[in-house]
């Protein structure tokens, strides 16, 4: 979602990778559901891993700053960046995987994770 949603508010002002700590690099239903009410498209999205970046030519090294939204990919990207020069911020958003039990107490549990994503882009780098 928060590759989406900055391509979204930025454009090509911006450049902006999804990397997935977690081995299910495919995107949610849900979260192509939550992001298309905002014009956002995650249809045919897909996050990398890290090291799938780097395997692309994509070195970590050529990033200014890697924003985190889970403990687990905080310690993953200092781990990986203790080398470089470069940031890496945490982003604490509700992880809404798993909560309800309806499609839209689901649903509204990603609305609400899209919504923390937008609202921490406009705080970092306000409204376009």
């Amino acid at each position: 979602m928060a590759e989406g949603i900055t391509k979204k508010l930025y454009g090509t002002s911006v450049y902006v990778q999804s990397v997935g700590v977690l081995g299910d690099l495919d995107i949610d239903g849900f979260a192509i559901a939550a992001c298309a009410e905002i014009g956002v498209e995650l249809s045919r999205h897909r996050a990398r891993s890290f090291e799938e970046l780097e395997a692309l030519g994509e070195a970590l090294s050529g990033f200014d700053l890697i924003v985190t939204m889970s403990p687990a990919a905080r310690r993953h990207a200092l781990d990986l960046t203790r080398l470089f020069h470069l940031s890496v911020e945490y982003w604490p958003v509700m992880d809404p995987t798993g909560i309800g039990e309806d499609r839209e107490t689901k649903l509204n549990a990603y609305r609400q994770t899209r919504d923390q994503i937008h609202d921490q882009l406009k705080g970092k780098w306000g409204p376009r």
